[in-house]
């Protein structure tokens, strides 16, 4: 039996609302779908770059503290330079006043005479030549004079040694010195210093730990004691 006309226009309007409903149930099959892989994508995306950020924060953090610590270390070396500084000042200070001290000893020619006895016969017995030269200020050739005319019985007795001493007259200690002698070999290759200002260092470097002691207390850090 034919189809007619109508018929065949229904039969095409179904099969192309059909079709329809097949291109639009895959259409949104295909939209979810992306849909889908969009988030799981962008999900993907937004966790790589949250832990790249979180890794550049960590990383900046670190340089930070690693920055603090450099600049406390720089502030506690500055800090201990200082007081190294300031503790050297106050030593260097009491050194002067002991230099201070030293001129009144000079200043009386009693005591600077005794002095001088010890200074010139102690160089003598270090030096131990046959011939020595005796140098002092300007101003204290008559008292070392004086010593030395002393001092060679002395050294005799002592050494079991005969010896000659000479006073240089031709170079001299400088005027502004604190006084003492200084005693050279004949050949002058050869000198003990007996001057004020050097048994003053001597004396202070031997007494070094001690008057560090004295004035800032026991060094918690120091493990050896000679």
């Amino acid at each position: 039996m034919a189809l007619s006309d109508v018929d065949v226009r229904k039969q095409i309007k179904h099969m192309m609302a059909f079709i329809e409903q097949e291109a639009n149930e895959k259409a949104e099959e295909i939209d979810a779908k992306a849909e889908e892989e969009f988030n799981i994508e962008k999900g993907r995306l937004v966790q790589t770059q949250r832990l790249k950020i979180m890794e550049y924060y960590e990383k900046k953090e670190k340089q930070i503290e690693q920055q603090k610590k450099i600049q406390m270390s720089t502030i506690r070396n500055q800090a201990r330079l200082k007081v190294l500084r300031a503790r050297d000042n106050l030593i260097s200070e009491l050194l002067d006043d002991a230099k201070l001290r030293l001129s009144r000893i000079v200043a009386d020619p009693k005591a600077y005479q005794g002095l001088l006895d010890k200074l010139v016969l102690q160089a003598l017995l270090r030096l131990l030549e046959p011939v020595m030269v005796v140098r002092c200020r300007p101003q204290d050739f008559l008292l070392v004079e004086a010593a030395v005319q002393k001092a060679i019985p002395q050294y005799i007795m002592a050494s079991q040694k005969l010896v000659e001493v000479q006073i240089d007259q031709k170079e001299h200690l400088g005027v502004n010195a604190a006084g003492g002698v200084e005693v050279y070999s004949s050949n002058k290759r050869i000198k003990v210093s007996s001057t004020l200002e050097s048994r003053l260092d001597l004396s202070a470097q031997e007494k070094m730990p001690e008057i560090r002691t004295a004035l800032f207390g026991a060094n918690a850090n120091r493990k050896f004691f000679i």
